[in-house]
Order: structure tokens, then C-alpha cells, then sequence
């Protein structure tokens, strides 16, 4: 079975998961999500363990779409901005997030109401201060390559980027 094959369609109506079988799996998920019209300001929230791979879906994401560059965790600095052709983007990690006044001191809540796609690593740190996630994507270990990973669409736009 090819990566796109894993993919058609992204998911049905309830959640149940997908194997990839390695990064090409990642890649091609991430180039026919970046080819969904909603995607423009759209908020993806990634939830897995360390090194389960949601900064290597973002890195993918953010290529299909057009980022040149460098594409990095931004587990420091919590957010990292991108300008895309046609649209703007931020990638956030709340894994060091523990104090919600960050929330306002840092205008995550202007960039939350501003469009553009919002991409969240551990936004369970962030619990109460997101808005509902558009789509939920859930990455777990198999083994060295493999994934497991299970989609949730939260709203409409989410059903939409993942038909």
C-alpha cells in the first residue's frame, strides 16, 4: 500500500488510526493536507511523546506550503512565525508552558484570533487558553519508523481538511 493510499480518505467519520509505515508516510499526509482549501486558517493541535514525530509533520507541512528555510522546534521560544505564500503561520510548543499569564504577555491570544494556520505541539500545557483545535492529531511510537497516528475533526472545517 502507498502513503497516499493510507490517506484515502485522511479518515472517516469516527477517529480510528493509521499506521505510517516511516517518514514518507508523514510526508505524503502532510502534502495532501497542505493541498485542503481550509487549511489557510485552519489550528491543528499535535499530541505524542517526545520524539514521536509532530515536529517532523509540522517541518512537512510547512514545506508543502511553501516555507523555505530553516523549519525549527520552537520548544523555547514557544512560538515560531512563518510568512507562507498567501498565507501566514505559527508553530507553537507549550511543552515549557506553565505559567497562563505567558498567554497574554506573549499576544498568543491576538495571533489565535488573527488568521493563519496555527500548529500546537503539547497544547494540553495550554489547556483552557486554546480554542477548540480544528484537528486533533494523536502520534504514538510503534517502533524506530512506524506511527500510529489517529485524526479527530473538532469543528467543520476540520471534517473538511480531512475528507
Amino acid at each position: 500500500m502507498t502513503a497516499v493510499e493510507h490517506h484515502a480518505p485522511i479518515v472517516g467519520s469516527a477517529p480510528s488510526p493509521l499506521l505510517w509505515a516511516g517518514e514518507q508516510d508523514t510526508r505524503a499526509f502532510a502534502e495532501r493536507l497542505a493541498r485542503q482549501p481550509g487549511i489557510a486558517d485552519a489550528f491543528i493541535a499535535l499530541h505524542g511523546n517526545l520524539g514521536a514525530g509532530k515536529t517532523t509533520l509540522v517541518r512537512h507541512l510547512l514545506r508543502a506550503l511553501g516555507a523555505e528555510g530553516r523549519i525549527k522546534s520552537p520548544t523555547y521560544a514557544v512560538v515560531e512565525p512563518y510568512e507562507l505564500p498567501g498565507l501566514a503561520a505559527w508553530h507553537f510548543d507549550f511543552y515549557r508552558f506553565d505559567d497562563p499569564r505567558e498567554w497574554e504577555d506573549a499576544g498568543f491570544r491576538d495571533i489565535f484570533a488573527a488568521p493563519g494556520l496555527k500548529l500546537a505541539e503539547w497544547p494540553e500545557k495550554a489547556a483552557g487558553l486554546l480554542p477548540v483545535p480544528d484537528v486533533d492529531v494523536h502520534i504514538a511510537l510503534e517502533d524506530d519508523e512506524r506511527r500510529r497516528v489517529t485524526l479527530r475533526a473538532n469543528t467543520p472545517r476540520g471534517r473538511e481538511l480531512l475528507s
